[in-house]
Protein backbone atom coordinates (compact mmCIF):
# COMPACT_ATOMS: atom_id res chain seq x y z
CA UNK A 1 0.00 0.00 0.00
CA UNK A 2 1.41 3.39 -0.92
CA UNK A 3 1.68 5.92 1.85
CA UNK A 4 -0.04 9.26 1.43
CA UNK A 5 1.35 10.67 4.65
CA UNK A 6 4.00 9.55 7.07
CA UNK A 7 4.34 11.34 10.39
CA UNK A 8 7.31 10.61 12.63
CA UNK A 9 7.91 11.91 16.13
CA UNK A 10 5.88 15.05 15.49
CA UNK A 11 5.99 17.24 18.58
CA UNK A 12 4.86 20.74 19.48
CA UNK A 13 4.32 21.63 23.11
CA UNK A 14 3.11 25.05 24.24
CA UNK A 15 4.29 26.75 27.45
CA UNK A 16 0.98 25.75 29.10
CA UNK A 17 1.84 22.09 28.47
CA UNK A 18 -0.81 21.59 25.79
CA UNK A 19 -0.01 20.55 22.24
CA UNK A 20 0.89 17.19 20.76
CA UNK A 21 3.86 14.99 21.53
CA UNK A 22 5.61 12.23 19.64
CA UNK A 23 2.93 11.62 17.02
CA UNK A 24 3.75 8.66 14.78
CA UNK A 25 1.26 7.81 12.12
CA UNK A 26 0.96 6.50 8.58
CA UNK A 27 -1.99 7.29 6.34
CA UNK A 28 -2.35 4.98 3.34
CA UNK A 29 -3.51 6.18 -0.04
CA UNK A 30 -7.26 5.78 -0.27
CA UNK A 31 -7.84 6.06 3.49
CA UNK A 32 -10.50 8.26 4.97
CA UNK A 33 -8.57 8.69 8.18
CA UNK A 34 -10.39 10.06 11.22
CA UNK A 35 -8.38 11.94 13.82
CA UNK A 36 -10.71 11.67 16.79
CA UNK A 37 -10.41 13.44 20.11
CA UNK A 38 -11.98 16.01 22.42
CA UNK A 39 -11.44 19.73 21.84
CA UNK A 40 -8.01 20.73 23.11
CA UNK A 41 -6.53 17.26 22.52
CA UNK A 42 -3.95 18.65 20.07
CA UNK A 43 -5.68 17.87 16.78
CA UNK A 44 -5.53 21.33 15.22
CA UNK A 45 -1.91 21.80 16.31
CA UNK A 46 -0.98 18.54 14.59
CA UNK A 47 -2.87 19.48 11.44
CA UNK A 48 -1.27 22.92 11.24
CA UNK A 49 2.13 21.22 11.27
CA UNK A 50 1.02 18.75 8.60
CA UNK A 51 0.00 21.65 6.40
CA UNK A 52 3.25 23.50 7.09
CA UNK A 53 1.44 26.36 8.85
CA UNK A 54 3.36 25.78 12.07
CA UNK A 55 6.88 24.58 12.76
CA UNK A 56 7.20 21.52 14.99
CA UNK A 57 9.59 21.43 17.95
CA UNK A 58 10.77 18.18 16.39
CA UNK A 59 9.65 15.41 14.08
CA UNK A 60 8.67 15.42 10.43
CA UNK A 61 5.75 14.96 8.08
CA UNK A 62 6.21 13.39 4.68
CA UNK A 63 3.45 13.72 2.10
CA UNK A 64 3.79 11.33 -0.84
CA UNK A 65 7.43 11.01 0.18
CA UNK A 66 8.28 14.74 0.30
CA UNK A 67 9.07 16.35 3.66
CA UNK A 68 6.89 19.31 4.63
CA UNK A 69 9.89 20.80 6.45
CA UNK A 70 12.60 20.32 3.82
CA UNK A 71 10.66 20.24 0.56
CA UNK A 72 7.53 22.25 1.26
CA UNK A 73 6.55 23.03 -2.34
CA UNK A 74 6.67 19.42 -3.47
CA UNK A 75 5.05 18.14 -0.29
CA UNK A 76 2.08 20.50 -0.64
CA UNK A 77 1.72 20.13 -4.40
CA UNK A 78 -0.93 17.43 -4.03
CA UNK A 79 -2.64 18.67 -0.87
CA UNK A 80 -5.87 20.58 -0.26
CA UNK A 81 -6.56 21.96 3.21
CA UNK A 82 -9.36 23.33 5.29
CA UNK A 83 -8.04 24.17 8.75
CA UNK A 84 -10.32 25.71 11.39
CA UNK A 85 -12.87 27.53 9.20
CA UNK A 86 -13.35 27.68 5.47
CA UNK A 87 -12.60 31.32 4.72
CA UNK A 88 -14.09 33.22 1.81
CA UNK A 89 -14.37 36.86 0.75
CA UNK A 90 -17.91 37.88 1.73
CA UNK A 91 -18.42 40.45 -1.01
CA UNK A 92 -17.29 38.18 -3.83
CA UNK A 93 -19.52 35.60 -5.49
CA UNK A 94 -18.83 31.90 -5.07
CA UNK A 95 -17.37 31.92 -8.58
CA UNK A 96 -15.10 34.91 -7.96
CA UNK A 97 -13.88 33.42 -4.69
CA UNK A 98 -12.81 30.31 -6.58
CA UNK A 99 -11.27 32.33 -9.41
CA UNK A 100 -9.12 34.04 -6.82
CA UNK A 101 -7.89 30.69 -5.47
CA UNK A 102 -7.44 29.36 -9.00
CA UNK A 103 -4.69 31.92 -9.65
CA UNK A 104 -2.35 29.71 -7.59
CA UNK A 105 -2.83 26.82 -10.00
CA UNK A 106 -1.89 27.39 -13.64
CA UNK A 107 -3.93 24.46 -14.90
CA UNK A 108 -7.23 25.42 -13.21
CA UNK A 109 -9.63 27.06 -15.66
CA UNK A 110 -13.27 28.12 -15.51
CA UNK A 111 -14.36 24.64 -16.52
CA UNK A 112 -12.62 23.17 -13.49
CA UNK A 113 -14.16 25.86 -11.26
CA UNK A 114 -17.63 24.92 -12.52
CA UNK A 115 -16.82 21.26 -12.00
CA UNK A 116 -15.83 21.90 -8.36
CA UNK A 117 -18.98 23.94 -7.78
CA UNK A 118 -20.97 21.09 -9.31
CA UNK A 119 -19.25 18.41 -7.17
CA UNK A 120 -19.95 20.37 -3.98
CA UNK A 121 -23.53 21.21 -4.95
CA UNK A 122 -22.77 24.94 -5.16
CA UNK A 123 -23.21 25.50 -8.88
CA UNK A 124 -26.66 26.99 -8.46
CA UNK A 125 -25.21 29.63 -6.10
CA UNK A 126 -22.31 30.41 -8.43
CA UNK A 127 -23.16 34.10 -8.80
CA UNK A 128 -24.28 34.75 -5.24
CA UNK A 129 -22.09 36.59 -2.75
CA UNK A 130 -20.72 34.37 -0.04
CA UNK A 131 -21.83 36.70 2.78
CA UNK A 132 -25.36 35.41 2.15
CA UNK A 133 -24.30 31.79 2.57
CA UNK A 134 -25.19 29.58 5.50
CA UNK A 135 -22.37 27.93 7.42
CA UNK A 136 -22.91 24.72 5.48
CA UNK A 137 -22.68 26.54 2.15
CA UNK A 138 -19.49 28.28 3.25
CA UNK A 139 -18.03 24.90 4.19
CA UNK A 140 -18.96 23.50 0.79
CA UNK A 141 -17.40 26.48 -0.94
CA UNK A 142 -14.30 25.82 1.16
CA UNK A 143 -14.24 22.24 -0.07
CA UNK A 144 -14.68 23.44 -3.66
CA UNK A 145 -11.63 25.68 -3.18
CA UNK A 146 -9.66 22.86 -1.56
CA UNK A 147 -10.28 20.45 -4.46
CA UNK A 148 -9.62 22.91 -7.33
CA UNK A 149 -6.18 21.51 -8.05
CA UNK A 150 -7.41 17.88 -7.86
CA UNK A 151 -5.38 17.16 -4.72
CA UNK A 152 -4.52 13.58 -3.88
CA UNK A 153 -4.78 14.33 -0.16
CA UNK A 154 -7.34 16.51 1.62
CA UNK A 155 -6.61 17.63 5.18
CA UNK A 156 -9.80 18.79 6.86
CA UNK A 157 -10.06 20.15 10.37
CA UNK A 158 -13.58 19.60 11.78
CA UNK A 159 -15.32 19.71 8.37
CA UNK A 160 -18.68 18.84 9.93
CA UNK A 161 -18.55 21.51 12.60
CA UNK A 162 -21.57 23.78 12.69
CA UNK A 163 -23.40 21.97 9.89
CA UNK A 164 -27.05 21.06 10.18
CA UNK A 165 -28.11 17.46 9.64
CA UNK A 166 -28.58 17.94 5.92
CA UNK A 167 -25.22 19.67 5.60
CA UNK A 168 -23.54 16.83 7.47
CA UNK A 169 -25.10 14.19 5.23
CA UNK A 170 -24.03 16.12 2.15
CA UNK A 171 -20.48 16.61 3.41
CA UNK A 172 -20.23 12.93 4.29
CA UNK A 173 -21.53 11.94 0.87
CA UNK A 174 -19.05 14.30 -0.78
CA UNK A 175 -16.11 12.88 1.18
CA UNK A 176 -17.06 9.32 0.25
CA UNK A 177 -17.56 10.24 -3.40
CA UNK A 178 -14.16 11.93 -3.64
CA UNK A 179 -12.54 9.00 -1.82
CA UNK A 180 -13.98 6.61 -4.40
CA UNK A 181 -12.39 8.77 -7.08
CA UNK A 182 -9.01 8.35 -5.42
CA UNK A 183 -8.66 11.20 -2.93
CA UNK A 184 -7.13 10.35 0.46
CA UNK A 185 -8.63 12.15 3.46
CA UNK A 186 -7.29 13.14 6.84
CA UNK A 187 -10.17 14.47 8.91
CA UNK A 188 -10.18 15.65 12.49
CA UNK A 189 -13.34 15.66 14.54
CA UNK A 190 -14.72 15.47 18.05
CA UNK A 191 -18.03 14.14 16.69
CA UNK A 192 -17.71 10.42 17.39
CA UNK A 193 -20.79 9.34 15.48
CA UNK A 194 -19.73 11.15 12.32
CA UNK A 195 -16.26 9.70 12.38
CA UNK A 196 -17.78 6.24 12.78
CA UNK A 197 -19.96 6.77 9.69
CA UNK A 198 -17.36 8.53 7.54
CA UNK A 199 -13.90 7.13 8.22
CA UNK A 200 -12.41 3.72 7.47
CA UNK A 201 -9.49 4.18 9.87
CA UNK A 202 -9.39 6.02 13.16
CA UNK A 203 -6.70 7.42 15.41
CA UNK A 204 -7.72 8.44 18.91
CA UNK A 205 -5.96 11.53 20.30
CA UNK A 206 -6.18 12.27 23.97
CA UNK A 207 -4.17 14.65 26.11
CA UNK A 208 -1.75 15.47 23.31
CA UNK A 209 -0.96 11.86 22.49
CA UNK A 210 -2.12 9.39 19.88
CA UNK A 211 -3.43 6.55 22.03
CA UNK A 212 -4.53 4.10 19.35
CA UNK A 213 -5.06 3.58 15.62
CA UNK A 214 -7.33 0.95 14.14
CA UNK A 215 -9.67 0.19 11.27
CA UNK A 216 -13.27 1.19 11.93
CA UNK A 217 -14.45 -2.27 10.89
CA UNK A 218 -12.29 -4.03 13.47
CA UNK A 219 -13.26 -1.55 16.19
CA UNK A 220 -16.94 -2.20 15.48
CA UNK A 221 -16.30 -5.94 15.46
CA UNK A 222 -15.13 -5.64 19.08
CA UNK A 223 -17.19 -2.78 20.47
CA UNK A 224 -20.88 -1.98 20.14
CA UNK A 225 -20.05 1.55 19.01
CA UNK A 226 -17.13 3.85 18.41
CA UNK A 227 -18.18 5.77 21.49
CA UNK A 228 -17.67 2.72 23.71
CA UNK A 229 -14.28 2.13 22.14
CA UNK A 230 -13.31 5.77 22.65
CA UNK A 231 -14.33 5.73 26.31
CA UNK A 232 -12.42 2.51 26.96
CA UNK A 233 -9.30 3.86 25.19
CA UNK A 234 -9.46 7.05 27.21
CA UNK A 235 -9.96 5.11 30.45
CA UNK A 236 -7.09 2.78 29.59
CA UNK A 237 -4.84 5.75 29.03
CA UNK A 238 -5.51 7.18 32.44
CA UNK A 239 -8.26 9.73 32.68
CA UNK A 240 -7.03 12.59 34.82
Amino acid sequence: MDKAMEITGLTKVYPNGRGISDLNLTVDQGDIFGFLGPNGAGKTTAMKMMAGLMKPDRGDVKIFGASVLDDYVNAMKHVGCIIETAESYPYLTANDNLRLFARFYPHVDQRRIDECLEITGMLKYKNEKSRKFSLGMKQRLGVAAAILSKPRLLIMDEPLNGLDVEGMLEMRRLIKQLALEGTTFFISSHLIHDVELTCNRIGVVYGGKLVNVDYTSSILANYSSLENYFVSEVDRNGRV
